[in-house]
């Protein structure tokens, strides 16, 4: 029986991550929605743990994390691969 329920909170995990990955602003609206009503209710923790996260970089979407900084003066230039 504990086995069962191991499963299932795997299964309904997996369900989450790939429901935020394919549907990202389905999954934002609905995160808020659910931390607004968490945040009613009193909850105020779980309400901050389920707000999603503000992209601030470039627009969001792009897979660049928020805190990431663009400097062209830091990319490396490309290198080929040398078989021996």
């Amino acid at each position: 029986m504990f086995e069962y329920l191991i499963v299932a909170v795997l299964v309904l995990w997996s369900a989450i991550v790939v429901f935020k990955k394919v549907f990202p602003q389905t999954a934002n609206s609905a995160f808020l929605g659910l931390s607004n009503i968490c945040q009613q209710l009193g909850w105020n923790s779980l309400a901050k743990w389920l707000k999603p996260k503000v992209a601030v970089g470039c627009s969001g979407g792009c897979g660049c994390a928020v805190d990431e900084k663009n400097d062209s003066k830091t990319t490396e230039a490309v290198q080929t691969v040398k078989w021996r």
